[in-house]
């Protein structure tokens, strides 16, 4: 006769549980709590105003959005439903159940405050002994908006719709004055919408001008169509600059098309948040531009940014040929760059790169869902972007620690 363990679902607990006993110290959402109780989040607490009913402690939504992020739930009423029914979730809350209109509110309120606590882990992880800025990758990827390439429109489509719409309430106001009677009330609500549309449209060129795109989203209009493998996303660019050790030493999130303005703006990043230059930068030839690369050298920090020949050269490909006198002058200090990476110490330096900015990317778009944003907004999305970085160093820490 085969015998099992005692089995009943309706049993009760005799005396109350221990969330943090039945998770065990060793837990990562253990961690993220000791760890988010020694920042310093006085800029969270100083968005909320005395009067009216209390609000909900800063430091536990905090918590409860980077445990998310490192699991990969990106969406606040997910999160909502987590925080009723996982463990971590619940520990990481106190039993508090906010909703996920006060989720995504503080995400909302707080753009700043969390990227200072980006800041504040990396500052933590090099006073553990993370994040030696010796040599460091940058790179970027594409993330998708939260928006439909098919609710797009061309100059030339709104302005044929801006004339349909002139057209609409030409032949209604002649309509009215013909039948000498009040309009009903549904013509009259079309009347407001056209009116209404009207307004928007010339806000809608002018933004499309700004951008220099050809066409832009009515529903995001800081998006912007971006060139990635395959074809082109309407997105935004995410960059990362990743430390020797894989660590996120510094990110953001911006509109440009290209990554050859880039450069000096993300190695001026890494001196912010480090407190530091590196002494060597590494990045792909779409990072090239020589007025760039010459900023950078400025700093005396080495740079490893093939142009896009020497980058199949340096990947086994046909050796980039020699440059004649006019094309030297053309571009000039192209030819003294190329020498300088033929060195072994400057292939082997740039060999390193991808294995140490790939690996990132790899984690945050394809085990943790950042392949589509779920906000609108260049700031929104800046916001994301530092919460699932900031995730990620914050379960490297924690692996670190427990690699001890």
């Amino acid at each position: 006769m085969k015998r099992y363990v005692t089995y009943n679902p309706d049993q009760v607990w005799l005396l109350p549980p221990s969330v943090r006993e039945e998770l065990g110290e060793g837990h990562l959402a253990v961690f993220i709590h000791e760890l988010v109780e020694r920042l310093e989040l006085r800029q969270f607490e100083d968005k909320h105003s005395e009067q009216g009913r209390p609000s909900y402690p800063p430091q536990m939504l905090l918590k409860v959005w980077l445990y998310a992020y490192a699991l990969g739930v990106t969406s606040s009423r997910r999160l909502e439903q987590r925080i009723h029914e996982d463990l971590g979730f619940r520990l990481l809350a106190g039993e508090l159940k906010p909703d996920h209109w006060t989720l995504n509110d503080f995400r909302s309120r707080n753009p700043r405050a969390i990227n200072d606590v980006f800041t504040q882990v990396v500052e933590t992880a090099r006073g553990m002994g993370l994040g030696r800025i010796g040599r460091v990758a940058i790179d970027s990827t594409r993330v998708q908006a939260n928006a439909s390439p098919d609710r797009s429109d061309s100059i030339e489509q709104l302005r044929r719709e801006r004339a349909r719409i002139r057209q609409r309430i030409r032949r209604w106001q002649k309509q009215c004055d013909q039948d000498h009677a009040e309009p009903a009330g549904g013509v009259i609500a079309d009347s407001e919408g056209w009116q209404k549309r009207l307004e928007e449209i010339p806000r809608q060129l002018q933004q499309l001008r700004k951008s220099g795109q050809r066409r832009g989203s009515r529903v995001d209009p800081e998006s912007r169509y971006l060139r990635q493998r395959g074809g082109f996303c309407l997105g935004y660019t995410a960059e990362v600059a990743v430390s020797d050790d894989h660590l996120i030493v510094a990110q953001r999130v911006h509109q440009a098309t290209h990554d050859n303005a880039s450069l000096e703006a993300m190695t001026e990043a890494v001196e912010s948040e480090c407190g530091q230059s590196p002494e060597a930068v590494l990045a792909d030839c779409g990072y090239y531009a020589m007025d760039q690369i010459q900023a950078v050298q400025a700093r005396g920090i080495e740079v490893c940014v093939p142009d896009r020949l020497m980058a199949t050269e340096l990947a086994g490909g046909p050796m980039a040929g020699e440059m004649n006198h006019r094309q030297q002058r053309r571009r000039p200090g192209l030819q003294q760059l190329r020498e300088h990476l033929r060195a072994p110490a400057m292939r082997s330096c740039y060999a390193r790169r991808k294995a140490l900015v790939e690996p990132v990317f790899g984690v945050l778009k394809q085990q943790r869902g950042m392949r589509q944003f779920r906000r609108r907004g260049l700031s929104a999305v800046g916001v994301e972007w530092a919460l699932a970085t900031t995730a990620y160093n914050l379960t490297r820490l924690f692996q670190h620690r427990r690699s001890k």
